[in-house]
């Protein structure tokens, strides 16, 4: 059994990953990690091997850093914050921790990602469009971001524009749109619950331990190696 804890677990994510967990028949769920909750990231750290982060921006590297130090594996769902100095994170002696970011852990998400980026490599113009709630702190979304840097990286071009929209009645949507001499493409990826994250959050969590380089950014280092 791979032991849980989930950090940010009041927060509409961290319920659904806590619910995911507990359905798991190879997982525990350890501990609940929030301010609203009254327990503390340090209070969960002695009884997990893995936390799933989401939290908010000005908290998440803080409590990665924690994770590693305490030589347990992290994996990261949220975004907007500067992941540099986790690769100078080093955990104590002879324990060893691995992170994990996905900027969107949906498979659809990843494949749209995927797509674009082959798309960029044909089409020379293109533009992204991203569509969240209300409540979303960053802007633009960790997965538009990705969108573009894969897109740039691909094509040896500069990374597209990115608009970002925050409404109530969202959850969660990107639009890559290409254009050509007389034709576009549209590649269009829509999450209408947040229990499509959680097929990409479980499998996370069983193989951020056997990672080979550490921190790894986006779940397409586990769904195309």
């Amino acid at each position: 059994m791979i032991r849980v804890a989930v950090a940010g677990a009041a927060g509409r994510m961290g319920e659904t990953v806590c619910e995911a967990v507990e359905g798991a028949e190879d997982m525990e769920l350890v501990g609940r990690a929030d301010p609203l909750l009254g327990t503390a990231l340090q209070d969960v750290l002695p009884d997990a091997e893995v936390v799933v982060d989401f939290t908010t921006p000005d908290t998440a590297l803080s409590n990665a850093l924690a994770c590693v130090r305490a030589g347990v594996h992290v994996v990261i769902g949220t975004t907007g914050f500067d992941p540099a100095p986790l690769s100078q994170a080093r955990p104590a002696e002879g324990i060893g921790a691995n992170v994990l970011i996905a900027p969107n852990f949906a498979i659809g998400a990843v494949l749209m990602m995927r797509f674009a980026a082959e798309a960029a490599r044909h089409m020379p113009k293109a533009e992204i469009v991203e569509l969240h709630h209300d409540a979303k702190l960053d802007a633009p979304s960790g997965t538009a971001t990705l969108t573009a840097q894969l897109m740039a990286a691909a094509s040896g071009g500069d990374p597209p524009p990115i608009h970002s929209v925050r409404l109530p009645g969202l959850v969660a949507h990107q639009e890559v749109i290409l254009g050509d001499l007389g034709q576009t493409l549209t590649i269009r990826h829509d999450t209408t619950s947040r229990e499509s994250f959680m097929p990409g959050v479980l499998l996370a969590v069983r193989r951020v331990g056997e990672l080979d380089r550490s921190p790894v950014v986006g779940l397409e280092s586990l769904l195309f190696s």
